[in-house]
């Protein structure tokens, strides 16, 4: 007898979900994660008294998240504590304009014809568009497998009224959003959005271009920091026997005859269990525990050409100030143009310049109790970083550019922050891939765009090994905790029908 029917490999929010799920359905679920805690990029650590997020520092589409509670007779309000944050963002745009858009539709087209009257009626355009897609797709693309071609036929064909909105399929966020909005103020203002996707506006899958209508819907900030998300998923699921292995890296997936065995822990322990559901970059997980004698030969060329997802430098801040912020999440701007070549004349050459763009995450704003009374945190996320720098390393440089980044930013969106700062810790892609052993830093797993997308995302159920699914942000809908927690639903659906 195995010891557990389903093992889960790594306790992010997928993988917290899909065992929580499984173990929902009845079945003996462990799931085995290589860090001292849970939540993967969604997750927080405690620094001198401070409570800081890793990675993730809002929620968007709840609906998606509250989905995956109410399969288990529960509420993602019942499960954890939440914060409704409004307005949605603030943004600083690079002339000093400063815009804040509130939650309310009608709130947003008044800000909008602050700056820019004529583009009044693009907003009422594109919140209808955007609308209609959504309603399209929330139920239907997000919540679908997509693990090959017929899948997907299938899946237009349960919901027609997608095919209404195939141009955002194959058409780019910038053309998406350029459309409906003339103003370069505005545009810029929504321009930064499409690294919630991990790619630049230009290249950039068009269906993307709802994020910024999205968050109207409703955005949240977990109290006490996001890892209460993933803990969420974790009471659910040991409420239903589900067990939680933490600092239990494995080595090997086992396989005999094809079929899923169980898995080797680094430290010599095999676990049998006849389903595995790996929550970790299928690349990584295919190639190195899998194993390519495994795999048929084009199943190898095929993982292998897979392209990483960008990598996010972070800036944790703690202060013994408040800062001069109005909002939970500040975004510090740059015209669309400056933004696209940004990628192609940085990123894609291997520099990382000190000039930054990005977003400024005062959580304390929502939620005081994350430092000592009278102190703040602020999460910086900064331009899209490479994992391997031109003709120097992150290491080598982490100590300079935490201060050139914190002088850049007292010089212009925080005035005065330098002479705040109790406590700041630089991570960079190489941190990220140590501490969560995400190949190269990769925050998506692997890239969002189209050629990465649905059917071409590795599948849920795997191709190559039975007993073997995914979960999280290498496959179908992609990266993102609401993504991810579809994922899991998917994986969760999958195994139930054809596991019995």
């Amino acid at each position: 007898m195995n010891d557990y029917d389903v093992i889960v490999i790594g306790a992010g929010c997928g993988g917290l979900g899909a065992g929580a799920l499984l173990a929902h359905q009845g079945r003996r679920v462990l799931v085995v994660e290589q860090s001292e805690r849970v939540g993967g990029c969604c997750s927080t650590f405690e620094k001198q008294g401070y409570k800081i997020d890793l990675g993730a520092s809002i929620i968007e589409f709840p609906q998606v998240i509250d989905w995956c509670f109410q399969r288990m007779g529960t509420t993602f309000a019942k499960e954890v504590d939440l914060v409704a944050i409004d307005p949605v963002f603030s943004a600083i745009l690079h002339d000093g304009t400063r815009v804040s858009y509130p939650i309310s539709l009608e709130g947003t087209a008044k800000e909008i014809g602050r700056i820019a009257p004529g583009d009044v009626k693009g907003w009422e355009r594109y919140s209808k568009k955007m609308q209609g897609f959504l309603d399209a797709a929330l139920k239907g693309f997000f919540v679908s497998p997509a693990t090959n071609l017929a899948d997907v036929v299938r899946l237009f064909a349960r919901t027609p009224a997608l095919l209404k909105y195939n141009s955002m399929f194959f058409g780019s966020y910038e053309g998406i959003i350029r459309k409906y909005f003339k103003n370069e103020k505005v545009v810029e203002s929504l321009s930064f959005h499409s690294f919630y996707a991990g790619l630049p506006p230009a290249l950039l899958p068009g269906h993307f271009a709802m994020i910024p209508y999205a968050e109207h819907g409703g955005i949240y900030y977990a109290k006490g920091g996001m890892i209460g998300i993933p803990k969420g998923f974790q009471k659910c699921g040991e409420r239903s026997g589900m067990k939680v292995k933490l600092n239990a890296p494995v080595r090997k997936i086992l396989i005999e005859n094809k079929r899923v065995k169980g898995v080797l822990l680094e430290d010599g322990t095999e676990i049998t269990a006849g389903i595995v559901v790996s929550n970790i970059n299928a690349k990584k997980m295919y190639l190195e525990m899998v194993g390519e004698e495994h795999l048929p030969w084009l199943a190898k060329v095929g993982l292998k050409s897979y392209t990483y997802s960008m990598a996010t430098p972070m800036l944790y801040l703690c202060l013994n100030y408040r800062p001069p912020l109005e909002d939970h999440h500040t975004l510090m701007t740059l015209p669309m143009d400056r933004v696209n070549a940004y990628w192609n004349d940085h990123y894609m050459k291997g520099s990382f310049p000190r000039e930054q763009f990005g977003i400024l995450s005062w959580t304390t704003k929502s939620d005081p109790s994350l430092a000592p009374k009278g102190h703040h945190i602020i999460a910086v996320t900064l331009a899209p970083g490479v994992y391997r720098l031109k003709g120097t390393h992150w290491d080598q440089n982490r100590q300079a550019l935490k201060e050139s980044i914190i002088q850049y930013l007292s010089d212009t969106y925080l005035p005065g922050l330098k002479e705040h700062v109790v406590f700041a810790e630089l991570s960079t892609p190489v941190d990220f891939e140590k501490r969560l052993r995400s190949p190269e830093g990769a925050i998506y797993a692997l890239r969002q765009d189209l050629p990465h997308s649905m059917m071409f995302r590795p599948s849920a159920r795997s191709r190559h090994v039975r007993g073997l699914y995914l979960a999280g942000a290498s496959t179908h809908p992609g990266g993102g905790v609401p993504t991810v927690t579809a994922s899991a639903m998917i994986a969760a659906d999958l195994i139930e029908k054809y596991e019995k």
